[in-house]
């Protein structure tokens, strides 16, 4: 599942007509390096949930034929954060366990190795993707023991979540439809033993204001004329 339904608030006004997922950076907008990431990875079905200006991004992705994808999307009238977002969408995601990225990142993860993981997943469990704190989240989200995410002891090393993240069907079992975040799930899910986590060592930008897009552009633009 690619997560596309945000208002890109703090993106704006770049945001007011296009949404967060559909700006571009080297040559193409965000979306297209998931989705093409995701089929080079050899996923084949994939779920966009869809609501601020929508339209547009099904309009540009279509059934996913481009990308030897087939695309499923998840309407939300009004966006449903993340938790409430993957619930409406749960009918669509089957029951395996499922991989969700955020469609308003830039990520070079290991698509295959990811979910090769799935195996491991406990019952209601997930397995998250943990980045190096970027310098406008100093403080991270999580502390990382072994491969048990927990949350950090005073003066313990941190780690932020990327977005990109393992999640067996039961981690949503019982939650009623609506607005709803991640982080209380990932409270209780800690409190239980059903949290685990790995570094991604590679690159992750979360692309969360117009100057960070700037950059990543640049940078990527630059990456491609040395070849």
């Amino acid at each position: 599942m690619v997560l596309a339904a945000g208002r890109g608030e703090r993106m704006r006004p770049l945001t007011l007509k296009t949404p967060k997922p559909l700006l571009a950076v080297g040559g193409k907008p965000l979306l297209a390096h998931h989705l093409e990431r995701l089929a080079a990875g050899g996923i084949r079905e994939v779920v966009i949930n869809l609501s601020w200006l929508g339209e547009q991004i099904e309009a540009y992705c279509g059934d996913g034929g481009a990308w030897g994808l087939s695309l499923l999307y998840s309407r939300e009238p009004e966006p449903l954060e993340t938790a409430g977002g993957i619930v409406q969408a749960l009918p669509l995601l089957g029951d395996a366990p499922f991989l969700v990225v955020n469609g308003d990142v830039f990520m070079d993860y290991d698509v295959p190795a990811l979910a090769a993981r799935a195996a491991d997943l406990v019952p209601a469990g997930a397995h998250l993707l943990l980045a190096e704190n970027p310098d406008h989240h100093p403080g991270g989200d999580f502390a990382l023991r072994g491969e048990r995410v927990a949350g950090p002891a005073p003066g313990e090393a941190t780690v932020t979540f990327t977005g990109t993240a393992l999640y067996h069907p039961a981690f949503f079992a019982g939650l009623a439809p609506g607005a709803r975040p991640l982080r209380p799930l990932f409270e209780a899910a800690m409190a239980a033993g059903r949290l685990s986590g790995e570094r991604h060592g590679g690159r992750w930008v979360d692309v969360g204001t117009p100057e960070r897009l700037a950059a990543l552009d640049a940078s990527l633009r630059e990456e491609a004329a040395r070849g």
